[in-house]
């Protein structure tokens, strides 16, 4: 993770990294029963985190660049810091990044990790709805972002699960980013509102009427929105292939 974070200083024309919450508000515990927390080994046995969402009982949807060499996922968390009863720990039995995926662009940030085990659905834990393929989210609507990141650029990580509501911009708020691809991400939130994903968030929904429509990719790193979402309507195909075992 750190060696991404790095790169993505040096290729983009402006600083990015990872995603946490900035300027939300702690969530009411296991309202949002699709979160899932990963634990991340890296190649250099480093831990790292990232957020995801569960979106059937064997299968989290998660950044690709949260990719490392193993991860556990955690299910009905609220508190991260303790053992609490409703959460669940399954082990990742495999890591499918979408085969486009390159580190130097970040376009096509998306994963799959299939699950050791089902996870058992319970009050705090749930799936989250997926869009259509033409359910491709516009400009001016609001939605919302959670995880369990800092919720500053010099503050720690939250332990609880916090959210934040942001509007989804139009292309020319993103002109930022050079790489950045309108068809295949969403550019979230207003440059004149200190409220956005930060680092250690990364992974974790874009969720609009009750729907995942995105996927936490990266923003600059001084905070400040906008910030970059994968589209999820436009891996649908892929999404459905992957689920079906193709």
């Amino acid at each position: 993770m750190l060696l991404l974070l790095v790169f993505l200083v040096a290729v983009l024309p402006v600083n990015t990294e990872g995603e946490e919450i900035i300027g939300g508000v702690e969530v009411k515990q296991h309202s949002r029963p699709y979160m899932a927390h990963l634990k991340i080994i890296n190649d250099r046995s480093f831990e790292d985190s990232c957020g995801g969402f569960l979106i059937t009982r064997q299968f989290v949807m998660t950044a690709a660049h949260c990719k490392g060499r193993e991860i556990t996922v955690t299910l009905g968390a609220h508190d991260v810091s303790k053992t609490e009863s409703t959460q669940q720990k399954i082990r990742v039995e495999k890591q499918i990044v979408h085969p486009k995926y390159r580190v130097y662009s970040n376009l096509h940030d998306i994963m799959l990790l299939k699950l050791q085990k089902d996870a058992e659905l319970t009050p705090a834990v749930d799936v989250i709805p997926l869009p259509g393929p033409s359910d491709f989210i516009k400009p001016g609507k609001m939605c919302w972002a959670a995880g369990w990141g800092r919720t500053g650029v010099n503050k720690p990580t939250s332990d609880t699960l916090r959210e934040v509501k942001l509007r989804i911009m139009d292309k020319e708020a993103c002109k930022i980013y050079g790489n950045y691809d309108y068809t295949l991400q969403a550019c979230v939130g207003r440059p004149r509102t200190l409220k956005s994903v930060y680092m250690g968030d990364s992974g974790g929904p874009l969720v609009c009427a009750g729907v995942a429509h995105g996927i936490v990719s990266y923003g600059q790193l001084n905070g400040k929105p906008p910030a970059l979402f994968t589209r999820i309507s436009s891996y649908m195909l892929w999404i459905n292939d992957v689920l079906k075992g193709k």
